[in-house]
């Protein structure tokens, strides 16, 4: 927001010949400065502070990914999937301070990479502020939260903490400063040579956060293959249902409730209006109806898959629902803030049947993923970039990227095809760019041993074996350590029992 100028040469004639008159001008004129400048404290105080709490809300996220994660694994790998979400905020804290923020934002710099504000150098400055960076750590650390649960029961400790810090500090930096850096070369806000006339819309990041974890998740459970006992001898699917659905569900508001943060926070300011000021409408009604189009695409896909489930299943699945809920969240992030609320229920429906679909196809091929997480985040992310360019609205799109009119907006809108074509780039460049890096560093743990555990340890489960002790206490002998050993579970009901 611009100071609004007083010059006391101009005020003078005003006020007469007065002998006072010049002094009166500038008494006058200061006043007004000051008062314009406190406008001007206010607006930035109004806008970081707002960005702040958005940062708060995703960061509520990590927790709900800690309560998912737990709920939906078997009860002696507790601790060690809980662990995992708190060093994905630890190391990611650490990396997107050294290396992530500035590969990703460090402007001025070229299209594929940026080269400043490393270990936050020169900060804050005219373009960042400190909520700036603390919002997008938040970001990065959603991505390795997401790939966490894709391996999760099988993965030794070690690697986990190899591939979260080169995710938040390498891979994800590059992918968000290609959309979301001023620089990017497929960025909407360039000031010129956008990617088809457009660049990709992906407000939030169904592709730069959503597919990023999902494809990188991929390739570590393909690397590492299913759990043990997850396909019997014949490949037929075996269920290993997690242990609490009172996690999952607390998980998932956990994880609704971020979403506001993460979708209706990514317009960083609030404080702007479209248009003459005084009215009704601006920039903090497009955020009304960002967090309104993220709730319809949730509650979309949470209905359909409770039914779609029902008639395939014959259960009311709480699990499922649960998934499908957030496979609306991940669908609508990428055109949360350019479409319409009646378009983001059709977002969330299509986005149910492609989670079943991909986990119908996931229990074909054999491919083992204890959260769905690939299925969820890297399908339903690819289903909300596709959405976006067919959908997305002339008028919020000429609103959210105000400065660029006439830029395409969505194919069935009337837009024409060149969103989508730029949008159909982004899937591309990111499944590849995410198969190279993070799918050659699986494969390299995996020739050096360091990804998987041995079948002796999964069976017993990881909480005995890495973590020192169970997350749940049922009987007071297992207050003893001697009775934690490796082969050893805990039963509900009775004393310590050969695992199975």
């Amino acid at each position: 927001m611009a100071a609004i100028s007083c010059s006391a040469s101009d005020l003078q004639p005003l006020l007469g010949a007065a002998a006072n008159a010049t002094a009166a001008a500038q008494y006058i004129c200061g006043r007004f400065d000051a008062v314009s400048n406190k406008f001007v404290d206010t607006a930035y105080a109004v806008d970081n502070t707002y960005l702040l709490f958005s940062a708060y809300l995703v960061f509520v996220m990590q927790l709900g990914f800690a309560m998912l994660c737990a709920g939906s694994v078997r009860a002696k790998n507790t601790m060690n999937i809980m662990l995992t979400n708190v060093i994905d905020a630890a190391t990611g804290g650490l990396f997107y301070y050294l290396f992530g923020f500035a590969l990703a934002f460090g402007t001025p710099s070229n299209g594929f990479i940026g080269q400043h504000f490393f270990g936050l150098n020169k900060f804050p400055s005219q373009s960042f502020d400190y909520g700036y960076f603390l919002y997008q750590w938040a970001f990065a650390i959603a991505a390795a939260g997401i790939t966490s649960g894709s391996v999760a029961e099988r993965t030794q400790f070690v690697a986990y903490l190899i591939y979260s810090s080169f995710l938040t500090g390498f891979v994800y930096p590059i992918v968000s400063h290609w959309f979301w850096s001023a620089d990017g070369w497929a960025s909407p806000a360039r000031a010129d040579n956008l990617l088809f006339g457009s660049g990709v819309i992906d407000f939030a990041g169904s592709g730069v956060v959503h597919l990023v974890g999902g494809i990188a998740g991929l390739w570590g459970a393909l690397i590492e293959g299913p759990r043990i006992g997850r396909f019997d001898h014949e490949g037929r699917s075996v269920a290993m249902r997690g242990h609490s659905g009172t996690l999952v569900v607390l998980g998932t508001f956990l994880l609704w409730f971020g979403w506001y943060g993460f979708n209706a926070g990514s317009f960083l300011n609030i404080l702007k209006a479209y248009g003459e000021s005084g009215s009704y409408y601006g920039q903090w009604s497009a955020i009304g109806r960002t967090a309104v189009t993220t709730t319809m695409a949730g509650c979309s896909a949470a209905l359909t898959t409770l039914f779609g489930k029902r008639l395939l299943s014959g259960h009311w699945n709480l699990t499922d629902v649960c998934n499908g809920l957030l496979g609306g969240f991940a669908a609508i992030t990428s055109g949360c803030s350019v479409v319409d609320p009646w378009a983001a229920i059709i977002c969330g429906f299509v986005a149910a049947w492609v989670l079943m679909g991909c986990n119908k196809l996931a229990e074909k091929l054999k491919y083992d993923d204890p959260l769905e997480a690939a299925q969820l985040h890297g399908g339903c992310g690819s289903w909300g970039i596709i959405f976006t360019a067919l959908f997305a609205k002339k008028a919020c799109v000429g609103e959210v990227y105000s400065g660029q009119p006439n830029r395409p907006y969505g194919l069935l809108m009337g837009g024409g095809g060149k969103l989508l074509a730029a949008h159909l780039v982004q899937i591309v460049v990111i499944v590849g760019f995410v198969s190279l890096t993070m799918g050659t560093l699986f494969f390299l743990l995996h020739k050096l041993k360091l990804l998987r555990i041995s079948s002796e340890e999964e069976m017993a489960g990881m909480d005995v074996t890495s973590h020192g002790g169970l997350a749940y206490v049922y009987t007071d002998e297992c207050n003893d350590p001697a009775m934690l050993k490796p082969g050893f579970v805990v039963s509900r009901t009775g004393p310590p029992s050969s695992a199975v």
